[in-house]
């Protein structure tokens, strides 16, 4: 069985993306990896060559930036690095440039790989996702963050990345697939608050047109963390790749777990998920099969 890692990235320096910390999450599963490296105006392409892998192959691309719909853009991105993919390569575990996988999951998921291989009707594995906001302390638990996400692929060229490059489709379906009861780790809205709104002014351009922006995005310094709907603390372990970076953290934010700024609605919603675990009315890149 061989498996192969995909990623994109552009300035991972200028916006403190953990890629590093990605690729090398899920490196040992894998007998490759094709970074998409982006035309960066930083030293993102030093920074993964730093990482001195002989299974990393950077393939450079081109940002088409005119794709300002729904973040199109990175899907684009998403399938450059995976029509890239040899086709001798069974699997495709993708990893995007602000998730880190957890190495306890690591043997779980490769197992997972070789009891489904043979089963050709499985197309994708799902994984659990904890999103981390204002600091490595709390979660997200709101219906706003998305609980699972499918990040193992087989090598079928069908398969399309779809919409903003969350998830996969195949001929516009949601793919057939397994979960796998791992975790990974989303940081994408852990960061410096100066860095955080930096990326808010530049990324939104990616879904947003220069009307939105001006309206939506205020001209600030920092990014203001505290508006948020709701958050738990962490109680769990960060991967090890991470810990680095974490005791580097040089900003501060606490939050009141108890604070809910919900509507009745979604907080009737809220609390069933809660008490069942069942969300009601999820939305999903994938079909679980049984």
């Amino acid at each position: 069985m061989k498996v192969t890692g995909i990623t994109f990235i552009r300035n991972a320096v200028r916006y403190d993306y953990p890629v590093v910390e990605a690729i090398n999450s899920v490196l040992p599963v894998c007998d490759e990896f094709i970074v998409a490296l982006g035309k960066s105006e930083d030293e993102t392409q030093e920074l993964i060559e730093r990482i001195n892998s002989p299974k990393i192959r950077i393939l450079h691309t081109e940002w088409d930036d005119t794709l300002r719909e729904g973040g199109r853009v990175l899907a684009a991105e998403t399938d450059k690095a995976f029509d890239a993919v040899s086709d001798d390569t069974d699997w495709v575990f993708y990893i995007q440039g602000d998730e880190v996988f957890h190495e306890e999951g690591l043997d779980r998921v490769r197992a997972a790989m070789e009891l489904y291989l043979p089963n050709k009707k499985i197309l994708g594995l799902v994984v659990n996702y904890l999103h981390f906001y204002g600091s490595y302390d709390y979660v997200g638990d709101s219906r706003a963050w998305y609980r699972r996400e499918v990040r193992i692929i087989r090598n079928d060229k069908r398969i399309r990345s779809y919409r903003d490059a969350q998830g996969f489709r195949l001929n516009g379906r949601p793919l057939p697939s397994k979960l796998v009861p791992v975790n990974m780790h989303h940081y994408g809205w852990v960061k410096p608050p100066d860095i955080q709104q930096a990326k808010q002014e530049t990324f939104n351009k990616l879904w947003h047109d220069d009307n939105w922006m001006q309206s939506n995005i205020p001209d600030v310094e920092e990014f203001d963390y505290g508006d948020i709907d709701s958050l738990k603390r962490f109680e769990g372990t960060h991967p090890k790749v991470m810990q680095p970076r974490i005791k580097a953290m040089n900003w501060h934010f606490t939050f009141d777990p108890t604070r809910k700024k919900m509507s009745i609605k979604k907080r009737v919603l809220h609390a069933v998920e809660r008490m069942t675990g069942v969300r009601l009315g999820e939305f999903r890149n994938y079909k679980l099969v049984r």
